[in-house]
């Protein structure tokens, strides 16, 4: 099997990956559902976004498919890779991002993506990358600690390092530096897999990617009714806005997105649909709030 042939493969497991998620997120609200909303790229590809919105459990919740093409891969891609520059190229992946109600309901991404850059009379370069993360607000260990036991789970049948190294990575990614703080409580975040070969990576990326489902929608079912009152709120309002930073600041999907000629809809439908900042806070001691520094966000081993 050739890796354009092994593309196409890719491209339909995506598309019925978004599917099987959006499934997954909608067994949890009542009645609200995704609206798809297909687009056309004018360089090349498209996507569908998949958006549900003021939903019973989910203030927003985002599933983005894209397939997009291109004659040169944007900075982003590589500024670590300058073997890359003057290929053309071919994107495509499934990401996601959701933004519960309940501020004890964790925020959280997933993403996965394969690349293959060509250039004539050489081989093509391709290689698999995504990941998962989690972001609470309130932290809860027994989530945490199931979180990242699915992780290690599917990490396992591909090697006894493949969790640790995941691990540490998701670690050192989502971290805002100009914080000096992590985002969340991590998970798994991998790139430039190739190395396994096309079968044994491909497998890979859809362990990665069926896993979240199977990570998330236990702590939403556990937290979803879990009573809370305006201060919560306004703490969850807070602390989205780190996200927002991390986002526009550092994340590569976001910058690839941009500089690629993307529909900046669909690549900013992982901000929030509220959020606030406010000039020098500090939790009270001895709070939920400041546990929530001084025990869930400093990195650890949750297993």
């Amino acid at each position: 099997m050739t890796t354009q042939i092994s593309a196409e493969v890719v491209k339909e497991y995506l598309l019925a990956l978004q599917s099987s998620i959006c499934k997954g997120l909608e067994s949890q609200e009542p009645s609200e559902r995704f609206k798809h909303d297909a687009w056309q790229r004018a360089e090349g590809g498209g996507g569908e976004s998949r958006v549900m919105t003021n939903g019973q459990v989910f203030e927003q919740a985002g599933v983005n498919f894209s397939y997009v093409m291109g004659e040169t891969l944007p900075p982003s891609a590589t500024a670590a890779r300058p073997e890359l520059t003057g290929r053309r190229y071919e994107a495509m992946g499934v990401s996601l991002v959701i933004h519960p109600n309940n501020p004890y309901v964790p925020t959280s991404h997933a993403n996965v993506r394969f690349f293959i850059a060509y250039k004539e009379d050489e081989e093509p370069i391709w290689w698999f990358g995504g990941g998962f993360d989690l972001t609470p607000y309130y932290g809860n260990e027994d989530d945490c600690k199931h979180w990242h036991q699915t992780a290690k789970n599917l990490c396992e049948p591909f090697g006894e390092d493949k969790y640790s190294k995941y691990k540490k990575w998701c670690d050192e990614y989502f971290y805002l530096k100009h914080r000096d703080e992590a985002r969340g409580i991590g998970g798994l975040f991998f790139d430039d897999l190739n190395e396994d070969g096309f079968e044994q990576s491909f497998a890979f990326m859809k362990s990665v990617g069926d896993g979240f489902i199977e990570a998330y929608l236990p702590i939403v079912k556990a937290r979803k009714d879990t009573d809370y009152g305006e201060r919560q709120r306004q703490f969850q309002l807070y602390r989205r806005g780190r996200y927002v930073e991390f986002n526009l600041v550092y994340d590569r999907g976001t910058h690839f997105g941009l500089q690629s000629g993307g529909r900046t809809e669909s690549i900013l439908m992982s901000m929030p649909p509220l959020v606030r900042w406010e000039y020098c806070y500090a939790p009270e001691e001895n709070t939920e709030e400041a546990n929530l520094y001084s025990h869930y966000l400093p990195v650890r081993d949750w297993i």
